[in-house]
């Protein structure tokens, strides 16, 4: 009878402890997300200059990178379903629509040098479905 007791204890400690693991691990990776997406949210909305938008682009490719998201012949990262970040910045300028990868390619430096005194607006934001984690920022030039 003692054993049984034993043997019924054990696996309901095993169980309590598997299950507070499995929610610690949720929450954790809950914050993670939140974390990110804080990182880009106070752009989110509102008005900001071209050096903000140097920003993002980097935050975007640090996370790629980070992420080891492949790129395709063209040289942009190829959208996934957890992890990748991508970015547009339409110029009124020249009326096109310029991913952050041309922007890099083109040096960030000479982008912030021509726009840091430019007032940007992120208008448009996705969300990874699967992971909730920001996926998409559409930045436009509003003076």
């Amino acid at each position: 009878m003692k054993k049984i007791i034993i043997i019924i204890s054990v696996i309901v400690i095993c169980i309590v402890i598997s299950i507070t693991y499995a929610y610690s691990m949720y929450k954790s990776d809950l914050n993670q997300v939140q974390k990110f997406n804080n990182e880009f949210s106070k752009y989110i909305d509102q008005e900001f200059y071209g050096n903000e938008v140097a920003t993002i682009v980097n935050l975007a490719i640090d996370n790629n990178e980070r992420y080891k998201i492949p790129k395709d012949s063209t040289g942009k990262y190829i959208e996934d379903d957890s992890y990748s970040v991508r970015s547009d910045i339409y110029i009124t300028d020249s009326e096109k629509v310029y991913s952050m990868e041309l922007l890099n390619l083109g040096e960030i430096s000479n982008f912030v040098n021509n726009y840091s005194n430019v007032k940007f607006k992120c208008t448009k934001v996705e969300y990874h479905k699967k992971t909730k984690r920001l996926s998409y920022l559409y930045i436009e030039q509003i003076s």
